[in-house]
């Protein structure tokens, strides 16, 4: 009983994933080649955080990790937090917790990620 409540959750997971990942990758994609790269918040995010060089990015690159990030975040939260046999609002405070950590965590290891990269591109030239 316990190996199909797992797979259950597995499949939950990447479903929401997969769903959440072609939601976010389309909409980001729209607002890049319609050139309102001003209204990706993410991107505006790491820009201001680091300090980076909006000209040096390649957004249609960019936006594919943003988009798994943005998936990952979701779909684990959202599947840890359905898994709880918790009262309602105790989810929605643990699932608050783990989203701003997620989030605060993530997107600050691919903004150093993409500090050394665009620093490694400007060195080779």
């Amino acid at each position: 009983m316990e190996l199909n409540r797992s797979l259950f959750i597995l499949f939950f997971f990447i479903l929401l994933f997969g769903i959440i990942f072609l939601f976010n990758y389309l909409t980001n994609r729209r607002k890049v080649k319609k050139k309102k790269l001003d209204s990706i918040g993410e991107m505006n995010y790491l820009i201001a955080k680091f300090k980076l060089n909006k000209k040096e990015i390649n957004y249609r690159h960019e936006i594919i990790y943003i988009s798994l990030i943005n998936s990952f975040i979701i779909s684990s939260v959202g599947t840890f937090v359905t898994c709880l046999n918790i009262m309602m609002i105790l989810q929605l405070v643990i699932g608050f917790v783990l989203l701003f950590a997620l989030i605060y965590s993530l997107y600050e290891i691919y903004g150093r990620h993409l500090v050394k990269k665009l620093r490694r591109n400007e060195n080779e030239f």
